[in-house]
């Protein structure tokens, strides 16, 4: 029997969202982002038809959640703030509700001897910015940053790790490319300058934080998913991967850490014509305000090869996979719910290239979960949710994480997604993560499932034995 012991003070607990789990209750004062507008204009493209209004009801119930994360063994969580809540119209005036709800919801943390790590944006764009044209607008970078230093100011004298973004490829993924998150544009010029404006939003809130000397570190948070080519002997599949990498997982890791973006990258958006407009010392701001600390989200592994048709390649319209193909590697292992490869050997990988090409900044895992879909079915005679399939698959990624920092990753933590059932944007409830499973036709009705009882386990002894 092998014993996998972790560093003294590791963080054990898990990670969330506002919009995905606080909801809303008449007379709150938040004000509408994105979420919101988009279910109320096309409310057949969420699963279920369940919309943002039905979350997981933390806004009233985050007191029992709290003392159900100290039953688990959190000694830290992660959520965000929601901008549209503490800001309703993006800039202007406060919602001092909001200011109420999250004094009470961090002091309960702290007392609980949980600690916060605060996110400032989890794909909630006020729908007010959003109509001036959101993250494609040059203003959202200065209203994100007078958001940012208002958060730090109400909450930074107990909040002592913030992140600025949370995964900030999906929104120009999903809202500029290929259209799973709004506004739904298939617009690489689009998708390019988005990405622009949040990495610089990033850099200028660091700057206005480290500027205030509250004593705690600010990092963000990315998800990354280690690209592998389909032949390593082969010159155009690493080629490929290489680029995917660029685009997924160095565009934004790059000036996070180094200050500056990949060469490769720039190269590339260059020969298209698609660089994003830069203002004269932004690039400078980027180079001197890096992170403090790096959440790293894994979930997957990317297998592309070299493109093999390039007959269905726009070129008035490149998008990133015109320089790649997929590959399905055989005998994969999969989550047949999500269709994604389950490949526990990428944390480990990403660690490794954390160590060795970023200077092997402090990092944590910030999210690593499995969603499953119709998990009542595992439910047992004491109506506790039997889902061994999640502790076999933390089990499995923590032995990696743990054989990175015994090859010496610098990594703090471990945060699964998620602590409670929640909303996942467009599939609603479709697939279930949780430590606890949340009965959203019996007002929200939490039970601790098998796996959270486990991890209580894992966080008490600090380790585990397999």
């Amino acid at each position: 029997m092998q014993v996998y012991q972790f560093p003294e003070k590791f963080f054990w607990g898990s990670a969330a969202s506002g919009p995905q789990t606080e909801g809303r209750i008449d007379g709150d004062g938040k004000g509408e982002n994105i979420w919101d507008y988009w279910y109320q204009q096309n409310p057949e493209k969420f699963f279920n038809q369940v919309g943002p209004g039905k979350t997981s009801q933390v806004y009233t119930k985050f007191l029992e959640d709290i003392q159900l994360m100290k039953q688990i063994g959190h000694n830290s969580f992660r959520t965000s703030i929601q901008w549209s809540r503490l800001i309703p119209e993006g800039t202007g005036a406060i919602n001092e509700q909001a200011v109420q709800f999250y004094n009470e919801y961090i002091d309960a943390l702290i007392e609980s001897g949980i600690e916060p790590f605060i996110n400032l944006y989890h794909f909630d764009m006020p729908l007010k910015l959003q109509e001036q044209g959101g993250w494609l607008n040059r203003q959202t970078v200065d209203a994100y940053v007078e958001y940012a230093k208002t958060c730090f100011a109400l909450f930074g004298d107990r909040v002592k790790y913030w992140f600025t973004h949370n995964e900030p490829i999906v929104p120009v993924e999903g809202g500029y490319l290929y259209q799973f998150h709004y506004p739904a544009e298939v617009n690489m010029h689009h998708a390019v300058q988005v990405a622009y404006h949040e990495a610089l939003a990033s850099a200028k809130a660091i700057e206005a934080y480290h500027q205030m000397n509250l004593g705690g570190q600010i990092g963000i948070i990315l998800n990354l998913t280690p690209s592998y080519p389909r032949d390593v002997d082969n010159p155009e599949d690493v080629k490929a991967s290489q680029l995917a990498d660029a685009f997924f997982n160095r565009s934004f890791l790059d000036p996070a850490i180094k200050g500056e973006y990949p060469e490769d990258l720039v190269d590339t958006l260059r020969s298209l014509d698609m660089l994003p407009t830069i203002q004269e010392g932004d690039l400078a701001i980027i180079k001197a305000n890096t992170i403090d600390l790096l959440g790293i989200n894994y979930y997957q592994p990317r297998r592309v090869k070299a493109k093999e048709d390039f007959s269905k390649v726009d070129p008035k319209s490149p998008m990133p996979d015109d320089f790649f193909d997929y590959y399905e590697m055989p005998n994969r292992k999969m989550n047949p719910y999500r269709g994604w490869e389950i490949y526990e050997k990428g944390i480990y990988d990403i660690l490794i290239n954390v160590r060795d090409n970023y200077g092997n900044i402090p990092c944590f895992i910030s999210e690593n979960g499995m969603g499953v879909e119709g998990e009542e079915r595992f439910i047992n005679q004491n109506g506790q949710i039997e889902d061994d399939y999640r502790i076999e698959f933390i089990r499995e990624h923590l032995k990696y994480v743990h054989q990175a920092i015994q090859e010496g990753a610098n990594c703090l933590g471990y945060h699964m997604w998620t602590c409670m059932d929640n909303w996942s944007w467009t599939n609603a409830y479709k697939n279930r993560y949780g430590f606890i499973s949340v009965d959203i036709n019996q007002d929200g009705k939490r039970t601790i499932k098998k796996s959270g009882h486990w991890f209580k386990q894992v966080a008490e002894k600090n380790g585990f034995e397999d």
